[in-house]
């Protein structure tokens, strides 16, 4: 299969070893993988604030870029969920009724790093090798929008030599929130205290997530109390070999 990593403006920034370890894990898998360099940005950001004119353009890039290809991969839930749920309402939103239907005939292409390893490659064990103590937490965009459920917890419980940890109260919210936690920083900050407080009881040598955007906001907290407790996106323990 040929697939084009849609790596997220986040990752490109702060997180390529993200982006390097999708395509050394589907590469392993025995796919093709292909890095269109004229990705932009999905639109999150900007959707997310009320400027869907503003959107309309990268909507129209993503569809042109990433529309040759068997599928698309992202390796965030909150950007995959975006892509899937939203880019068709920015194209209504301006008018553009032929960029609409392009963006509805694209969107089941459009997959999260678990989804298309456990529904689309049929595979859930993927040959990977992590000697630690691990515990996941499920992103807001991951258990709510995209609603993943259980795919990444069978990956994880696949790979070899892992200790795999059930996280407390799993389902709350990191505090994150993107703009949110501009817009509300010291309700995030507490919300962000009492998720470390819950990874912490776990004993766990990493924390890992679908988002690396939520987990910055864990990773600072981390960081900042000397947790000694590592912040990981999912696809690098999967990429993950002896």
């Amino acid at each position: 299969m040929r697939i084009a990593l849609f790596v997220t403006c986040f990752n490109d920034t702060l997180y390529p070893s993200t982006g390097k370890a999708v395509v050394t894990l589907l590469e392993r898998l025995g796919h093709e993988v292909v890095f269109p360099a004229e990705q932009t940005c999905c639109g999150q950001m900007h959707y997310n604030t009320g400027y869907d004119r503003e959107c309309g353009p990268l909507v129209r890039d993503f569809v042109k870029t990433c529309k040759p290809f068997d599928a698309i991969v992202v390796p965030s839930a909150s950007c995959a969920g975006m892509v899937r749920e939203n880019h068709v309402r920015v194209a209504r939103a301006v008018g553009d009724r032929d960029l609409a239907e392009e963006t509805d005939r694209l969107a089941p292409r459009v997959h999260e790093l678990t989804e298309l390893l456990v529904d689309v490659l049929g595979v859930e064990d993927v040959g990977a090798y992590f000697p630690h103590r691990v515990t996941y937490h499920p992103t807001c965009h991951s258990l709510r929008a995209l609603r993943v459920g259980d795919r990444p917890l069978r990956l994880l419980r696949a790979v070899r030599g892992i200790d795999l940890v059930e996280l407390p109260d799993a389902a709350e919210c990191c505090g994150f929130g993107g703009t949110f936690a501009l817009k509300n920083p010291d309700v995030s900050a507490a919300m962000g205290a009492d998720k470390v407080a819950r990874i912490r009881q776990t004993g766990a040598e990493v924390v890992c997530a679908a988002d690396n955007s939520c987990l910055a906001h864990i990773g600072g907290l981390l960081s900042r109390l000397r947790t000694g407790v590592r912040p990981l996106h999912l696809a690098e323990i999967l990429a993950a070999a002896e």
